[in-house]
């Protein structure tokens, strides 16, 4: 029931935003990712595959056998003789186009290949964004909780000098304030590490004054038949029922026919013009190349059965992704929406009872903790959010065109 109860959901998720627009990312984010894509040697790696498998292509497609030339030349005895003759071997069961066909489901293959490492290029690409982002916020607000507990110490010196405050309030604060020059120190770190990661996939730190990413409702996107990693194995799947053709094909003898004309001579005292024709033909009897055509047979039925099993992953990864997105998207608004989150007023506000005797200096120190550090986790929601979004865009078949690659090979 639960279960039932899970796909009439999604049906009715999908059928409440089939007329939505597909969604696209701001125009900053697009050109930043279609020039990392370009600038990236992945981009290079997925053209020279491409041109690999068109060459095969058009070499598969070429005829199997060139013509041989034949000089012969005898002399036994008081005669001679010399001939010139061509040979060339037929294919006549049709081998070359079997190979073509084959060579084409290859091409498909690699353009489906390519389709992958560019959809996984641009999730890696958002999430190391989304990363640095996040780990910049953090820093931010960092120096923030550095410079309030730098400022509350210098107060708390203060009050202890005008004896407001223990000695061990005091000594609080000031080990609040270095507590905080600790952990801004691991915080930097981190956006170090964020910094790196994201400039390894072509990111630029210019990015940092861009737009909030757009986060629309789920429109219904492509089914995940759509998706490259099926379209990869549906692609190997009909290169391997080719190959069986290619197979069968190879079982057959091809025959050699050959011309050849010449002259002889006889004792020096006579001369004859010569003309022949040879016909050759393989016998395959020791080896009849069965085992090749039963190996082909297998192959493609793993094949067809690696199609199945990938499409039942990817649309369990789909509704994964669907509700996983729908889940961060819900706690991202109500995050936004609640009062309890505002902490700039709660900073001044908890400043301002101190001040006034209402709270302990430790009563203050623990809740400062508190506010700062859901400022903190506002920044990792955000940033599990665009993630979110993204696997579901990928999930859905959709992040090529959000990112404006939908056009390139």
């Amino acid at each position: 029931m639960r279960l039932l109860v899970a796909v009439m959901a999604s049906g009715l998720l999908f059928a409440a935003y089939a007329q939505e627009p597909a969604p696209r990312a701001p125009a900053p984010i697009r050109d930043a990712i279609q020039s990392a894509w370009r600038q990236h040697p992945t981009y290079q790696s997925t053209e020279s595959q491409l041109a690999g498998a068109r060459a095969r292509r058009d070499a598969a497609g070429r005829p199997l056998y060139n013509p041989e030339l034949t000089f012969d030349y005898d002399d036994e005895g008081t005669d001679k003789t010399a001939t010139a003759g061509i040979n060339l071997t037929l294919d006549l069961a049709g081998k070359r186009r079997a190979r073509e066909s084959s060579a084409t489901a290859r091409v498909d293959e690699t353009i489906a290949r390519v389709h992958l490492q560019r959809r996984d290029f641009v999730r890696s690409w958002f999430a190391a964004m989304s990363d640095w982002r996040m780990a910049t916020e953090r820093t931010k607000t960092g120096e923030r909780r550095v410079a309030l507990l730098a400022r509350f110490a210098d107060l708390a010196r203060k009050q202890f000098a005008a004896d407001d405050i223990s000695g061990l309030e005091r000594d609080l604060a000031l080990l609040a304030r270095d507590e905080a020059e600790a952990e801004q120190a691991t915080l930097l770190a981190e956006q170090a590490q964020a910094e790196a990661r994201f400039r390894s996939v072509g990111g630029d730190t210019a990015l940092a004054n861009l737009p909030d990413v757009v986060l629309p409702l789920p429109a219904r996107g492509e089914g995940a038949d759509d998706a490259p990693e099926v379209e990869i194995a549906r692609a190997a799947a009909a290169g391997a029922e080719r190959d069986i053709a290619v197979a069968r094909k190879a079982r057959i003898a091809d025959p050699t026919v050959g011309v050849r004309g010449g002259r002889v001579e006889y004792d020096d005292l006579a001369r004859d013009n010569v003309v022949g024709v040879t016909l050759t033909v393989p016998l395959n009897i020791r080896n009849t190349y069965r085992a090749e055509v039963v190996a082909a047979e297998a192959d493609a039925a793993v094949a067809r059965a690696e199609v199945d099993r990938i499409a039942l992953e990817v649309a369990a990864e789909r509704r994964r992704a669907i509700d996983s997105y729908g889940t961060t998207r819900a706690a991202w608004s109500r995050w936004k929406e609640s009062r309890g989150t505002d902490v700039t007023r709660r900073e001044n506000l908890l400043e301002r009872l101190w001040r006034e005797g209402e709270l302990s200096t430790a009563d203050y120190l623990l809740q400062l903790k508190q506010t700062l550090d859901t400022e903190l986790a506002r920044a990792e929601l955000q940033a599990r959010v665009w993630r979110a979004y993204a696997d579901y865009l990928a999930a859905t078949g959709q992040l090529e065109r959000w990112a404006g690659l939908e056009g390139t090979p």
